[in-house]
């Protein structure tokens, strides 16, 4: 007895790039797939935060699509994220968010369909096809990618970059006090060796900014310890002694760093971290300040708090009257998560005995504000 023939199997599923694409996943749901993604990057170790905004936002945009296609959220296939569902999903999603948040859930959904299309699932990105807002110049334009701070550093302190002269210390120390200070460059150049004072855990670091106005702004042990690591290495280096009035910041010979140098080394960085294509045109060290507030808003420091740690005089004459104490402006630095990636480094650096690494343990204990170098 003959057995029947197999009926037809299911239709092909239609891909982004247009066609369906043999071998695909048939049926694959976009918040599946979401999932699938996140894990796929977990092996990068990104952040909790960062983690969960990718997720807010991949899951934010499939919503949005949804309602088009007029079924929930979780029965949405993947396959049926094409371009023209994709702009009308964004142009829902922009509705009512900031410029800088659509840039980056657009940029989270590039890499999204990205990586599918790498994985053979999806024939081509329809990203592509879907506008992104243009920052307007004057607007804030931090490093681009929730992670980028992070990469840029990690990267920085296993020695990423390249030189004839290498000195990862330095390098890491600028800018990793550039990302938590949210320094103008004039006022790095402008910082000695006794502009980081005080007692161990409790350090400042006493700036003159616009008009000769000075403020004093807090920096936890992680940048503490940076900090000191990279002044052991540059009298080891020059065979010197640290003094309390040299510039804190110096060039592989040994001068202060002026302004074309600084921009270089920063320039140079982020190429060899691989972050150059995250950095806004025309922004160098002024990325890293806006990073700097940008974090520290949308870790939910008060506009005042941002305020009297950028140096500005005022942001709206209804503030002016507000006055921040050195505990209020302390908790917001704190706050500040680019510490997390200095304290993991740190920590990684104590496992492995303590040897040699540009990032020293929290408990070394000479340069800065006492004892050793710049101790004058």
């Amino acid at each position: 007895m003959r057995s029947a023939a197999p009926g037809p199997g299911p239709d092909p599923v239609p891909s982004p790039g247009g066609g369906a694409r043999e071998g695909a996943p048939e049926g694959r749901r976009a918040l599946d797939a979401v999932e699938d993604y996140l894990v796929a990057r977990m092996a990068a170790k990104p952040s909790p935060h960062t983690v969960a905004a990718y997720r807010r936002d991949l899951r934010g945009v499939v919503a949005c699509a949804a309602r088009p296609l007029g079924r929930e959220p979780g029965r949405v296939g993947l396959a049926e994220l094409d371009a023209q569902v994709m702009r009308r999903a964004f142009a829902d999603f922009a509705a009512e968010r900031a410029p800088s948040s659509v840039l980056r859930a657009w940029s989270t959904w590039n890499g999204f369909f990205g990586f599918w299309v790498a994985e053979g699932a999806l024939a081509g990105n329809p990203m592509q096809a879907v506008g992104r807002p243009r920052l307007r110049q004057g607007e804030p334009k931090p490093l681009m990618g929730e992670d980028t701070p992070e990469r840029l550093l990690e990267a920085l302190a296993a020695g990423c970059r390249r030189a004839r002269d290498p000195w990862p210390e330095r390098d890491l120390a600028v800018m990793a006090l550039a990302l938590l200070t949210g320094l103008r460059s004039a006022e790095m150049l402008g910082l000695r060796v006794d502009s980081v004072s005080g007692r161990p855990g409790e350090r400042r670091v006493r700036v003159v900014g616009k008009g000769g106005r000075t403020r004093s702004l807090p920096i936890e042990p992680p940048l503490e310890a940076l900090v000191e690591a990279y002044l052991r290495s540059r009298e080891a280096r020059f065979g010197v002694r640290v003094r309390g009035g040299d510039p804190l910041l110096v060039d592989n010979r040994g001068e202060g760093l002026r302004r074309g140098g600084l921009q270089y080394l920063v320039r140079q960085c982020y190429k060899h971290a691989g972050v150059h294509d995250r950095v806004a045109r025309g922004t160098l060290v002024h990325a890293l300040r806006h990073t700097f507030a940008t974090r520290l808003a949308e870790d939910g420091a008060s506009v005042t708090e941002i305020m009297r740690l950028l140096g500005h005089t005022s942001l709206t004459s209804s503030q002016s009257y507000i006055d921040v104490t050195a505990s209020a402006q302390r908790e917001a630095a704190r706050s500040n998560r680019t510490y997390g990636v200095l304290r993991r480094l740190s920590e990684g650096s104590g496992e492995d005995g303590g040897g040699g690494g540009a990032v020293p343990g929290p408990e070394a204990g000479a340069g800065v504000g006492g004892g050793g170098a710049g101790a004058h």
